[in-house]
């Protein structure tokens, strides 16, 4: 069964998709087959993947057509940056649409057991904490969390960690938090050194530590988004991408 990592914060405008379709495309230059999963509404993965939501199979109708779900494999798009199962907007209503039957935050976990053909799997989620997060997180194996080096992103650590432990609690107990990793970092600013040094106290509660590898911030990543392509296609040389490729290799080190 393929390795599943779900990168996730409740805070918007993190980098949750930067990361998340670095680290697919990063995986898949390593000859790692990979599939992305967009699990937010807003479909920025998607649109990153040169997918479409448009009359075609998406998240929604493995995971929410409750009556027919589609089998997992037959909602993948093969796309010329990779392999995606695409969001859809409909994703909105997941909350009302998943039934409370004692297994609905288990729908996505049993559509991938199902899953044929893939090493790794990484799924990008909303800035939310609905039914759908925890849905990745109860299907992920690891969870990587990125984070600003600003105070009121750390203000928002408390209320996911309460998430995270009430599903590895409940429903994941092999659920790992990978990890803390610090993006659009500009090591020269001193409010950035504090931050990186309360974020290490704040790991050691979750159980878990800040990477040693910290993603520099350019402007090369929005050209790539701007470009509808991943930012190790756009420039697999910038600063940006030579810190995610750092971090892939820490956040794999150990795996057989």
């Amino acid at each position: 069964m393929a390795t599943v990592i779900c990168v996730a914060n409740q805070k918007g405008g993190i980098g949750k998709t930067t990361t998340a379709t670095a680290i697919a495309s990063i995986l898949n230059e390593k000859k790692h087959k990979t599939l992305l999963i967009d699990a937010d509404p807003q479909g920025n993965s998607t649109d990153t993947y040169r997918g479409t939501s448009k009359d075609t199979a998406t998240l929604f109708d493995v995971i929410l057509d409750l009556e027919d779900p589609l089998p997992i494999n037959e909602a993948i798009q093969h796309t010329e940056i990779g392999d995606i199962i695409a969001s859809d907007p409909l994703l909105k209503e997941a909350d009302t649409k998943f039934p409370s039957d004692g297994d609905e935050y288990f729908r996505l976990k049993e559509a991938l057991e199902k899953l044929e053909g893939y090493e790794y799997v990484v799924i990008d989620t909303a800035p939310a904490d609905n039914k759908l997060l925890k849905n990745c997180l109860v299907a992920a194996n690891k969870l990587v969390i990125p984070i600003t080096a600003d105070r009121y992103a750390i203000q928002g650590l408390s209320d996911l960690n309460k998430t995270i432990a009430t599903q590895k609690k409940r429903n994941n107990p092999n659920l790992e938090i990978s990890g803390l990793l610090l993006v659009k970092y500009k090591q020269r600013q001193t409010l950035a050194k504090e931050v990186k040094t309360a974020l290490e106290d704040i790991a050691e509660k979750m159980n878990t530590k800040v990477f040693n590898t910290t993603i520099r911030e350019s402007a090369i990543a929005q050209k790539a988004q701007a470009a509808r392509t991943t930012l190790i296609k756009y420039d697999s040389k910038c600063t940006t991408a030579t810190d995610y490729k750092d971090f892939v290799k820490e956040l794999l080190k150990g795996e057989k």
